[in-house]
């Protein structure tokens, strides 16, 4: 029965304006805020040296994605997070929930292929942002790919997936709240509390922070600490498949 869920959520998907969208944004939007920051780092530019601070300082692929890590670690988590709402909001919003309840699949099973079909975008789209990234670093002239520098664009595709476990929060935000806004509003508390832990400097052992930290800084964060992260989606998808078995229509 699964695997009828999962077929269905994966029509839905690549039907859906929404996802292709919001791909298309994130990748190109990371890539051209990227861009942005390297050439105005080159021109000195005193306001986005200032903002940038020791990134600044790097030169090259390191530079390039140390920067992309930024970026992701706030924009790929908003979109991620906007994506895993629509993906389950959406039944609320367009009424079509009260379907679900006449199919022959349970309901914590389509809650599970919603969440199997957006891990499976997260993947593709961290592939592509991974990517994007290196054609960025290519074109601005990092110079050529050693060692250390694969190896930081290998931490960005991870970022990317490690990004997308800790969204999804988001689903169970969404079915709680039968809409995409709390979804979206969870997720952006998510962005804002990480911002808080990292500043305070507790981030490596925050699930929500780690990620971008080891991204950018690999050395400040264990593998210990990069672990924890996994209870993120592993307790979000038990407890949107809990809340979608109670689901009931009157509530």
């Amino acid at each position: 029965m699964i695997a009828v869920a999962i077929g269905v959520e994966v029509r839905k998907a690549l039907a859906s304006r929404v996802l292709r969208w919001t791909t298309l944004l994130l990748v190109a939007g990371v890539a051209l805020i990227v861009g942005g920051m390297t050439l105005a780092v080159r021109a000195g530019d005193t306001q986005v040296v200032a903002k940038l601070g020791v990134v600044a300082e790097l030169e090259g692929w390191a530079a390039v994605s140390a920067m992309a890590a930024q970026v992701t670690s706030a924009g790929a988590l908003v979109a991620m997070g906007v994506a895993l709402s629509w993906l389950f909001g959406r039944e609320f919003a367009e009424g079509t929930v009260a379907a679900l309840f006449a199919l022959p699949v349970s309901r914590a099973a389509v809650a599970v292929a919603k969440l199997v079909v957006f891990l499976s975008w997260v993947a593709a789209t961290a592939v592509v942002l991974g990517v994007a990234v290196w054609v960025v670093g290519a074109v601005s002239g990092a110079g050529a790919l050693d060692e250390a520098s694969a190896a930081a664009l290998g931490r960005q595709l991870l970022l990317g997936l490690l990004t997308g476990c800790i969204a999804t929060p988001a689903a169970w935000a969404a079915t709680l709240g039968r809409g995409l806004l709390p979804g979206i509003a969870t997720t952006i508390g998510i962005v804002v509390v990480s911002q808080v832990m990292a500043v305070a400097g507790v981030g490596a052992w925050f699930p929500f922070t780690a990620p971008a930290l080891w991204a950018i800084e690999p050395g400040t964060v264990s593998a210990g600490q990069l672990a924890l992260v996994a209870i993120v989606p592993l307790a979000a998808a038990a407890l949107t498949a809990l809340a979608w078995h109670r689901l009931q229509l009157d509530r």
